[in-house]
C-alpha cells in the first residue's frame, strides 16, 4: 500500500498485475515500463518474463530499504557463498505467529539455504522480541522482512549483529540471492555489486 501511495504522490502510472498477466502487459507497454516490483517468491519467474532493460526489485527488498540498511543486508547474503558445513544460522522471526506446514522461516527458508550450499548446517529460531544476546555462536543471521518491528528496532538488530562480527540478511535478500537475481534486484538502487 506504501507504495501504491508513493507512487500516486509521484503522479506515476501503476499497473498491477498477476505474475500470469506481466508478459502481456509488456507486450503492450514495451519500453515505457521504469520498474516492475514483484513478490519474493516470483522473483524468478518474473525476471524471466522481461527484458533485460527493464528494471526491477522486489516488495522485501524496498521494505529491507524502508526498515535498515540494504547495503547491510546484501553484504549478508553473500555469506552464503563462505558458510561450511557445521555452522550455525539463526533464523528470527518478528512476529509469534503459528507455524504453518511450508512456514517461510522455519521450513522454506532452511531449505533454500541448504539447497544453495549444498551443506549440513544447524538452524536455530528466535520469535517475537526474543532476540539473542548472544550472536558470536552464528556464521548469519537472517531477518524476516520486519513488517512487525519498527525502524529503530531493525537497525538496533543490525547494530547488535555488527558488533559482535555477525553478517545479517533478510528473508527477502535471501530469496533473490539463492535464486541468482540479487544484482539486478538490487539494481534500482544503486547498490549492485
Amino acid at each position: 500500500m506504501q507504495v501504491l501511495r508513493d507512487l500516486l504522490d509521484q503522479d506515476a502510472l501503476a499497473v498491477v498485475v498477476k505474475e500470469r498477466e506481466l508478459e502481456r502487459v509488456v507486450e503492450s507497454l514495451g519500453e515505457e515500463i521504469s520498474l516492475v516490483i514483484t513478490d519474493s517468491q516470483a522473483v524468478l519467474k518474473v525476471a524471466g518474463d522481461l527484458p533485460e532493460s527493464v528494471k526491477m526489485t522486489t516488495f522485501s527488498i524496498l521494505m529491507a530499504r524502508y526498515k535498515g540498511e540494504l547495503s547491510a543486508f546484501a553484504k549478508g547474503a553473500e555469506v552464503l557463498d563462505r558458510l561450511k558445513s557445521g555452522d550455525a544460522v539463526l533464523i528470527a522471526e518478528a512476529c509469534s505467529h503459528h507455524q504453518q506446514a511450508d512456514d517461510i522461516g522455519r521450513v522454506k527458508i532452511p531449505r533454500w539455504i541448504r539447497q544453495y550450499t549444498g551443506l549440513s548446517l544447524r538452524f536455530d529460531f528466535a520469535q517475537g522480541m526474543d532476540f539473542p544476546e548472544s550472536l558470536e555462536e552464528y556464521s548469519l543471521v537472517v531477518q524476516c522482512g520486519g513488517c512487525m518491528l519498527t525502524r529503530r528496532e531493525m537497525l538496533r538488530r543490525i547494530e547488535e549483529c555488527r558488533r559482535r562480527g555477525v553478517e545479517i540478511t533478510n528473508y527477502g535478500v535471501l530469496l533473490s540471492k539463492v535464486q541468482g537475481l540479487l544484482d539486478r534486484v538490487m539494481e534500482p538502487f544503486g547498490e549492485n555489486r
